[in-house]
């Protein structure tokens, strides 16, 4: 209904079909890990020690529980089990009645059963408060996207969500034709300079390292005038509806996406799910399915 065809998640081949597949059928522990936001962070510094993170200021399950003082100057207001779940605080506003009674919604809301996001429905619904960096939107960019398959690059998405702004990249920096689905117009590109393909170099290094043996994963960075910081990893990009105006995108994710390196086929199945699981392994070492 939201993409106008029908999918064959049996056997994936299109973009959306993997993303639909991984959602009926891999149940891949660390996703619960990397789509929790605290658990997150604590997983990224494990892997790679050097880069830095937001640094989390305070963190419970009960929003009337924040302290007052953490909100009197910026800070982000945020929940671990959700996207979109985001306050940024600036000189003690909203006022905590305010972000108290959001966050408590936040708190009672299961996130991804609509969209079918099962490695959400596993997280402990927790709100925290981070710092809040000065971001760099109007002068490089605000995020660094990139997208991973088994430790190979895909291709990486800048944005400036300043300046509603964005522009594609090859594994090799090269900025790529075609637009993403936030700044769809043409005249929505983000300029490029020398810190931006410094900065989106610098992502292409660490990201396959976060990344480790996933099949498909995309990685997020933020985004300041004096380093990058690492941001979420994101299981189910854009819910699994995502697009772009240049087909060889999702073309090349297609290509590099390779099923039978998804813990699902790693794993051992009995009954009918052993004789599928079976027919998909060798249906990937034929060709026939995303190699």
């Amino acid at each position: 209904m939201k993409l106008g065809y029908l999918p064959n998640p049996a056997a994936p081949v299109r973009y959306h079909e993997l993303l639909l597949w991984r959602k009926i059928l891999d149940r891949n522990p660390l996703f619960v890990t990397l789509t929790d936001k605290l658990s997150a962070k604590a997983h990224i510094r494990n892997i790679c020690p050097g880069i830095a993170t937001p640094e989390t200021r305070w963190s419970g399950r009960d929003a009337a529980d924040i302290p007052a003082g953490l909100l009197a100057g910026d800070i982000v207001v945020k929940a671990n089990h959700g996207s979109a779940m985001n306050i940024f605080v600036s000189d003690g506003e909203p006022d905590r009645t305010a972000i108290v009674r959001k966050a408590s919604r936040w708190l009672k809301k299961r996130y991804g059963r609509r969209n079918g996001e099962w490695a959400y429905w596993p997280v402990v619904p927790t709100v925290f408060l981070e710092e809040r960096l000065a971001l760099s939107g109007g002068t490089i960019a605000t995020d660094i996207k990139v997208h991973v398959c088994s430790g190979a690059i895909c291709h990486v998405w800048a944005e400036d969500k300043h300046a509603r702004r964005s522009l594609l990249f090859d594994r090799e920096a090269n900025p790529l034709p075609g637009r993403d689905p936030d700044y769809p117009a043409e005249d929505q590109a983000l300029p490029v300079n020398a810190r931006l393909i410094d900065y989106v170099r610098h992502a292409i290094l660490i990201a396959p390292r976060i990344a480790g043996d996933l099949d498909y994963i995309r990685i997020d960075f933020l985004v300041t005038d004096d380093r990058l910081y690492s941001g979420e990893a994101t299981v189910y990009s854009a819910a699994g509806y995502g697009t772009w105006t240049n087909p060889a995108i999702a073309a090349e994710i297609e290509r590099l996406w390779r099923l039978d390196q998804s813990a699902f086929l790693r794993g051992r199945h009995k009954g009918a799910m052993g004789f599928y699981a079976d027919a998909l392994r060798a249906s990937c070492q034929s060709g026939i399915t995303s190699r």
